[in-house]
């Protein structure tokens, strides 16, 4: 690997997790938010300054995970080779590489087999998903296999043709996963051991499709709400009993976008140009049923999720950045310069990587679009596949930025200290 130095240098709780972590997918509460507050206001032209870039990371949309002063991110060489690799975050040296299994369905049309999901940091140890199906579980301090499961030949696994893309879920001592299909369309597992606390056969036998579940307290009882191939669904924390579903966003190719959940209201979207929905959830006997607020299909909807803040959802839409009003769908201002891009939430800005390679700042108003600063990482790869973009989420950690590439990975200091 080559690393050029430039400096030396709560919907779920994670055991030992700072606050300044970003331990999972999209953060610490898994809700794209950070809670920190020392950061640079307003961009250089040029972009913040770059610490520390890797050229050969190797490929994969994976988004990283920090905590405790290391980075853990997937990657690929090769259709027989995924891993989880762990770096130092400060300098993006390599500590440990090991091998969780082969890249997923490589024959897949339009053609991206990579790494894709985040790894899952709790206390001493992380879980990880390969494309193929391989939930792992792996020792923070050498990458040593705790337990290993197959989503595929263990829970008889249905993929949608973009192979698993998921980031495994901890609640409590329970680990949730979407193998997708008739039999365990969702498991609980016991996060030490690997064992089977349940499985979920939602009705219609949904293929697991390519979002990251939530979970959530709504209608009196405790529920994990995920975005598979029919809609999105919500199942019973203790149980895995089905409890409702929401078709209305599943209306395109790729259902990606992980729910958003605030006081029985739960938001999903479809990952490009159909929209999005909210839902309130209300018990019903012993069930729950989820009403229809609204569906908007310019409110925003493309890639893996958006942010809440104080009643504002902030997102991109397939032109740009965009903020409605949560409760009821209302448009309060969309730009249209930037594209579809992945949105982090922190001090009252609004971080965002492009599809384009482009990484922009901008205020979380109400009131509109107010750019903070805007430039493009150097050396980025050349996309050579079918329609191939910048997918990867960005990551602040400690006041570092971390955008990822395909095989490229930059760390940019946005910190005032």
């Amino acid at each position: 690997m080559t690393v050029r130095p430039m400096i030396a240098l709560g919907l779920v709780t994670l055991g030992f997790a700072m606050a300044a972590d970003w331990p999972q997918w999209r953060g610490p509460a898994r809700t794209g938010i950070s809670t920190e507050t020392a950061l640079l206001r307003q961009w250089p032209k040029e972009g913040p300054k770059l610490q520390w870039q890797v050229k050969d990371l190797g490929e994969g949309y994976a988004t990283p995970a920090v905590a405790g002063g290391k980075l853990y991110v997937l990657a690929n060489k090769g259709m027989d080779n995924e891993f989880v690799q762990a770096m130092d975050a400060a300098t993006g040296k390599t500590l440990w590489t090991v091998r969780i299994g082969n890249v997923g369905d490589p024959n897949q049309q339009p053609s991206y087999p990579m790494a894709r999901s985040t790894p899952t940091i709790d206390g001493d140890v992380l879980y990880a998903l390969s494309s193929d199906g391989d939930l792992v579980c792996l020792r923070l301090a050498n990458g040593a296999v705790v337990w290993k499961k197959s989503l595929r030949s263990d829970f008889g696994g249905k993929p949608g043709k973009w192979a698993y893309a998921e980031s495994p879920l901890v609640d409590g001592d329970t680990l949730v996963a979407t193998p997708g299909g008739a039999e365990a369309t969702l498991v609980a597992l016991n996060k030490k051991t690997g064992a089977l606390i349940w499985k979920s056969a939602v009705p219609g036998g949904d293929v697991a499709a390519y979002a990251s579940a939530i979970a959530t307290e709504a209608a009196g009882r405790r529920q994990y709400v995920q975005f598979v191939d029919k809609g999105i669904v919500g199942v019973d924390a203790k149980t895995g009993k089905f409890l409702w579903r929401y078709a209305k966003t599943a209306t395109g190719p790729a259902n990606i976008p992980t729910p958003v959940a605030d006081g029985g209201y739960v938001y999903s979207a479809n990952a490009r140009r159909f929209g999005g929905g909210l839902v309130q959830l209300h018990a019903s006997g012993d069930g729950v049923s989820a009403e229809e607020v609204y569906f908007e299909r310019d409110a925003p909807n493309t890639l893996g999720g958006q942010v809440l803040v104080k009643g504002t959802l902030y997102g991109t839409n397939p032109k740009g950045l965009a903020a409605a009003d949560f409760k009821t769908g209302k448009i309060l201002w969309a730009e249209d310069s930037l594209g579809p891009g992945s949105v982090l939430y922190a001090a009252g800005l609004l971080f965002v990587h492009t599809e384009n390679g482009e990484v922009a700042l901008a205020e979380a108003s109400t009131e509109g679009y107010r750019e903070k600063g805007r430039f493009t990482p150097p050396d980025r790869p050349t996309h050579s596949r079918n329609r191939e973009m910048a997918w990867s989420y960005p990551v602040l950690s400690n006041g570092r930025l971390f955008v990822r590439d395909q095989d490229r990975l930059w760390c940019f200091d946005v910190s005032t200290k």
